[in-house]
């Protein structure tokens, strides 16, 4: 009953608008009564139209009401909440359509706070004070607010399932454990229900150890790409150390070639005007001479010429001779020339520190390739440098291929061409994974080596394969050897006219493959590479060829 009274209360003294006790209650001028500021509000959305409304009564009222104190009303409230009258529970503690409700509350349901699993209810926070204080209520089994409470109803016998057929694998109640379970290996759920969360707990460990496995991998890589910023600044600031120290010494080199060409232009100019004013005092002399001959001979008294003439001096040696013709114009072009050259292999090694750059491996290996397209990833377009060449060999296919000739091909002289034997090395170098396939001319499968090798082997006699800076594969009729620091190895494998060649620097791989329908392995090198690689050919026999493939 006091409950009742104090529902009606708390109905009585409530603001329409904000459902709660009226705070600082007014009065319309049709009787009701609201929150000083719920009405305010209310009107102030209204203030447009210039006409008010009463949220209860929809009476309306222009102009704007002056509001006034209920005093009574606020009097009573005091009064009323000094007895126990408390604020009516706020929107957010009622049911939601994704809430579970309280099953007791009659109206508007609150929210349920626990669900009892032997009563199959759920109860708010007032109606589940029984089950904390009734002795025998306290041995329910109370869980967090479910839905599915039904589902623990035997749809057959409508009873709680408490037991558990392992059998068929579900729960089921007392009944079916009688009937048609009866055979069955049964325990009660709650049996089960240990075993599973000591299962769960063991998958949970194996969880939780995966996830401190997986954590330490992580922390590893963080410090995997700590090293790697680190290494990566200290290469940035080491590389612009030395391109600046560069800079300053192309500089300062430029500034000495210049001063000594100008040196050597100031001493054969002076040379060249010295010899020029000789010439010049001897054209006058000359001159001279000339006229007074002219004179000698023009004088028609006979007696003055013959007396004369013995008098006359000799000519002088002349200057001019072979040991002062102009030279050819060809004064400083070997300068620039020499130049030109230290341009163009400046270039190259530019251009091998940007490749370098680009296939340096600094994070986690990855696997060896398997199939040809797992070594076509890997493939590099590769031609041939004339600079190397041996004369013997002529380029062609845009230096991608290479013949054996019978005569000398009319190649400059260069440092770096083969003198020794007739073989030739790429342009580019290899860094990194690089994979590429060089064709041996078909029916000419003899003498041909496919190689690797470091730039500054010898040119004048090192042939591949016989020293230890050359890896090569012999390709002799159908037949193959590979050769390193002059020593040979048999290599089986089937004939073919491809070559496969993979190289991953990092790791200290090469292979060689016979590439037909498949690839087969003829030979693979495990070792240490200290500098850039350079793929080479060497062709033993005239009229052979061998060109290196294109892949992409």
């Amino acid at each position: 009953m006091e409950q009742q009274e104090n529902q009606l209360d708390r109905e009585r003294f409530s603001c329409w608008i904000c459902e709660d006790l009226l705070k600082d209650p007014v009065t319309a001028v049709c009787g009701h009564s609201y929150c000083k500021s719920c009405i305010n509000t209310h009107w102030d959305k209204e203030e447009e139209r210039r006409s008010y409304s009463c949220p209860q009564c929809r009476q309306t009222f222009t102009p704007r009401p002056v509001l006034q104190t209920n005093t009574m009303l606020a009097n009573s409230l005091e009064e009323l909440k000094k007895t126990g009258l408390q604020a009516a529970p706020a929107d957010h503690c009622y049911a939601g359509p994704e809430d579970v409700a309280c099953d007791v509350c009659t109206g508007r349901k609150l929210k349920a706070l626990k669900s009892c699993l032997n009563c199959l209810a759920s109860y708010c926070e007032k109606h589940l004070q029984r089950h904390l204080q009734s002795a025998a209520l306290k041995k329910h089994k109370l869980v967090e607010p479910s839905e599915k409470l039904q589902e623990n109803i035997c749809s057959r016998h409508n009873k709680v399932m408490k037991m558990f057929c392992r059998t068929d694998q579900q729960c089921i109640c007392s009944l079916c454990s009688v009937e048609e379970h009866k055979d069955h290996d049964t325990v009660s759920a709650a049996a089960e229900r240990t075993g599973r969360q000591r299962e769960l707990g063991l998958r949970r460990q194996t969880i939780q150890q995966r996830v401190q496995d997986t954590e330490k991998d992580v922390k590893l890589l963080q410090q995997e790409e700590e090293a790697v910023n680190a290494s990566a600044d200290k290469a940035v600031k080491h590389s612009e150390k030395i391109f600046t120290e560069l800079i300053r010494l192309l500089e300062k080199r430029s500034s000495d070639v210049e001063q000594q060409i100008r040196s050597q232009q100031e001493t054969e100019v002076s040379r060249v005007r010295e010899l020029q004013e000789r010439l010049e005092q001897e054209i006058t002399e000359l001159k001279r001479k000339d006229h007074e001959l002219k004179q000698l001979s023009d004088t028609e008294d006979h007696n003055q010429l013959l007396h004369n003439y013995p008098s006359l001096s000799p000519l002088s040696e002349s200057t001019h001779s072979s040991s002062f013709r102009i030279r050819p114009l060809r004064y400083f072009e070997d300068v620039t020339a020499a130049v030109s050259q230290v341009r163009g292999r400046l270039q190259d090694i530019l251009s091998e520190i940007l490749q370098i750059v680009s296939q340096v491996d600094v994070l986690l290996g990855q696997p060896e390739p398997e199939t040809r397209a797992d070594f076509l990833k890997y493939s590099q377009e590769i031609t041939m440098d004339p600079n190397t060449a041996h004369r013997r060999l002529l380029l062609s296919e845009g230096n991608r291929k290479v013949t054996r000739m019978r005569e000398d091909q009319s190649y400059s002289d260069h440092p770096d061409r083969f003198t020794g034997c007739c073989q030739v090395l790429s342009r580019e170098s290899l860094i990194g994974r690089c994979y590429w396939e060089v064709e041996v001319g078909v029916g000419v499968l003899g003498g041909v080596f496919v190689a690797v090798t470091h730039n500054n082997i010898r040119r004048h006699e090192s042939a591949f394969g016989f020293n230890d800076k050359s890896w090569s594969l012999c390709c002799y009729g159908n037949s193959y050897y590979f050769q390193y620091n002059n020593i040979r190895t048999p290599v089986s494998g089937p004939g073919t006219s491809r070559i496969g060649v993979y190289l991953d620097h990092s790791a200290g791989v090469l292979s060689f493959y016979s590439v037909s329908g498949t690839m087969t392995l003829l030979h693979r090198v495990q070792t240490t590479f200290t500098q850039p690689l350079y793929a080479g050919v060497r062709v033993g026999w005239s009229g052979s060829t061998a060109e290196l493939c294109k892949l992409k």
